[in-house]
């Protein structure tokens, strides 16, 4: 170990500058310095490999191909971001401004519960998993907070519980029958 370690600081004091220049040459300084670390861990873990011969062509063939892959890295993130740039995000938010205002009344807690609910479509017991509680602690909040939704877009019935004259009861559909 100690001999590899020796090994590394002198290839470490021989390539080092020279592969800071090589990148800084090729690419911006913040880049140049990823490129430089990147090479200098594949110089690390592949050291039996290294040529005695050929170590600054060695490391410069590692530079380049790790720079290659930040080049396709960055353009994979930036056509990403065009494609999300592109698209809407479709929420219920955007669709009912009754619906953002309501969510925006409820406490940080209610709205993140009720957005599992209902946007990411969790069941209660993997939104327990999500908020690190129990499933059944999961249901009642759950069910509070549509509660709490549910007055704030003022949609809550206050005469009471059920269904009013119905008639669910064979008294009152004999009522209705006569």
């Amino acid at each position: 170990m100690n001999d590899r370690r020796a090994r590394f600081e002198v290839l470490f004091g021989v390539v080092y500058e020279p592969l800071q220049r090589y990148a800084l040459r090729r690419t911006d300084p913040a880049t140049a310095d990823d490129v430089v670390a990147d090479a200098l861990l594949v110089l690390w873990r592949r050291l039996d490999e290294v040529p005695d011969d050929a170590v600054l062509p060695w490391c410069y063939g590692v530079a380049r191909r790790c720079l290659a892959n930040r080049r396709r890295s960055a353009d994979r993130q930036a056509g990403l971001m065009d494609r999300l740039m592109g698209e809407r995000p479709s929420s219920p938010v955007e669709a009912d401004p009754a619906l953002e205002v309501a969510l925006a009344s409820l406490d940080a807690d209610d709205r993140e519960i009720v957005r599992l609910w209902a946007w990411e479509q969790l069941p209660p017991r993997e939104i327990a998993v999500v908020l690190g509680i129990s499933a059944n602690a999961a249901s009642i909040r759950i069910h509070r907070a549509k509660g709490r939704l549910a007055v704030a877009l003022g949609r809550k019935n206050d005469a009471g519980a059920g269904h009013e004259g119905v008639g669910n009861t064979p008294v009152e559909r004999q009522k209705e029958a006569t």
